[in-house]
């Protein structure tokens, strides 16, 4: 089992030498049907809350080095073969960062909480916000609900019209000039 405190040491310091900032770091069953094991980093840049191919290869390639350099001082990240995946948290982002549970208010979120909480597992409504370390939400069965963020296991928002009129667009420069060109007879 992988220690993901000391993968996000490692992955942290890469990620802000690019100016973009960790979303989640989580290891993962490899969807390549290999029965490894995938690390997937969600990173975004705080200008427009997403990376774009490019600077998710320019952090996957950082932190490839910084990994095989811990690996070959002799340090063991993540035992056994695991793949690299590196993404955008994308428009129905994850909700792990207690500024996430800020800064996503008013729009809808589902929050799981962990095995052996004492109430709702599932909620799902408008998220309030934070207020200290207690996630705030405008369940829609149980109405406002607050839950300690250590509660909770996974949170994400609902992607809905409102969350894709909120959402800065990707960088589409360039996009209007695109060229046509015409396959040559042989």
């Amino acid at each position: 089992m992988a220690d993901l405190a000391r993968l996000y040491e490692v992955i942290e310091p890469e990620a802000t030498a690019l100016g973009f900032e960790l979303v989640r770091v989580k290891m993962m069953p490899s969807e390549a049907g290999d029965g490894g094991e995938a690390l997937q980093i969600m990173a975004e840049d705080p200008a427009t809350g997403q990376l774009i191919i490019e600077q998710c290869a320019e952090l996957s390639r950082r932190v490839s080095s910084a990994m095989d350099a811990r690996e070959e001082a002799g340090e063991v990240l993540i035992e056994g073969a695991y793949h690299l995946e590196v993404s955008s948290p994308g428009i129905d982002r994850p909700l792990t960062r207690a500024k996430d549970f800020a800064n996503w208010a008013g729009h809808e979120a589902k929050i799981s909480m962990v095995k052996g909480f004492d109430g709702q597992r599932t909620l799902r409504g408008s998220l309030s916000g934070i207020d200290g370390d207690t996630v705030i939400i405008e369940d829609a069965k149980a109405g406002e609900t607050r839950v300690p963020r250590g509660s909770i296991h996974s949170a994400k928002l609902i992607l809905t019209d409102e969350l894709i009129a909120a959402t800065q667009p990707l960088d589409t420069s360039g996009a209007d000039e695109i060229l046509e060109q015409e396959k040559a007879d042989d």
